[in-house]
């Protein structure tokens, strides 16, 4: 099927001719990879022969609670001053849906990728720029791609998600002739995105069907810490990423500190950079100060024990039951965290 036919069929004749300009320009755009760790530790992400930092700058309900733009910006520049090169953002990510406890909000509604945009504009070359699309209707994705490339003031993106994997019917729904999962295939394709890859927080059999869906690049699972559980997707969505060579990411990894006292973020952080498996973890970052303390703890990183291993499963299994979590919920949308 010719480029102009597959933006008629999946996004209609109106967003075609919009369409066809914007990825014509990022089939011309070529490849993008200046990218400096500044002496933090990385890893190889899977086979896409790209080396990234273990910790991934999360811009999502924290980074889009930050108050002042001037301090966000600042953050952003520090982050990739200081290695953090892996941007990690979503269409849906703005503050009007993440309220972060004790924390005054922006009287402005901030978007994620405005923010992020106004730093990739400069720096580009330097960014290894991820977001996510959660529509699932052809035409909605097609509007949500386009969206997001001109918030992020770019014509060419480095990872392209599947937001939020939900269910079987998800997966099912998306594998439709023409639908999410086609048109991701020809982003690539067309060099829209260097790779390809999903999210999900909740079904781990779901994230594992994806695997065999696709060739994706990467997935992006939340944390569950409660092994027994039947949504154990460290253990079953995990491995099947690992199989097809594809990069793993973790998220949610400190997310229990709000709920469960005594727990503090930096041994959270530890706990999830000494288990077997994953890549790195994406982590919501929202002020210097923030950066400053993953650096150091990414520098001086030494895998915990096995009894600290075991101590902190002990504390975390309680709010790891999948009964307990927002993001088990039916109905939830990554980024609306509500506190």
């Amino acid at each position: 099927m010719e480029r102009r036919d597959f933006l008629k069929t999946t996004a209609g004749a109106s967003l075609a001719l919009t369409g066809a300009k914007l990825f014509a320009s990022c089939a011309a755009g070529g490849s993008i990879s200046n990218y400096d760790p500044k002496g933090l530790p990385t890893t190889m992400f899977g086979s896409t022969g790209v080396r990234i930092p273990r910790i991934v700058l999360g811009l999502g309900s924290r980074f889009c609670n930050m108050v002042s733009d001037q301090e966000a910006y600042e953050m952003l520049n520090f982050a990739l001053d200081n290695g953090f090169y892996y941007w990690d953002t979503a269409h849906t990510y703005d503050s009007n849906t993440a309220p972060v406890q004790g924390k005054p909000r922006p009287q402005e509604h901030i978007y994620s990728e405005v923010r992020v945009g106004e730093a990739v504009k400069t720096r580009r070359k330097e960014i290894f720029l991820s977001t996510k699309i959660e529509a699932r209707e052809p035409s909605e994705v097609m509007k949500q791609i386009e969206i997001s490339l001109k918030r992020l003031q770019t014509d060419r993106l480095d990872m392209l998600k599947i937001h939020n994997v939900a269910n079987m019917d998800d997966v099912n729904q998306m594998s439709q002739k023409g639908n999410i999962i086609d048109i991701m295939l020809r982003m690539k394709e067309e060099k829209v995105t260097r790779f390809i890859g999903f999210s999900s927080h909740a079904s781990a059999e779901a994230a594992k069907e994806m695997t065999a869906r696709a060739p994706f690049d990467s997935m992006l699972i939340a944390m569950n810490h409660y092994p027994w559980s039947k949504q154990d997707r460290q253990g079953i969505a995990g491995p099947a990423a690992k199989e097809k060579k594809m990069g793993l990411l973790l998220m949610k990894a400190v997310r229990p500190r709000e709920t469960v006292a005594g727990l503090q973020a930096a041994d959270l952080v530890k706990y999830a950079l000494s288990l077997e498996g994953p890549d790195a973890l994406v982590l919501g970052m929202d002020s210097v100060d923030v950066v400053k303390s993953n650096i150091a703890i990414l520098n001086d990183f030494q895998k915990l024990p096995p009894e600290r291993m075991q101590e902190l499963a002990v504390t975390l299994a309680p709010f790891y039951r999948h009964e307990n979590l927002p993001w088990m919920q039916q109905g939830y949308h990554d980024g609306h965290w509500k506190c």
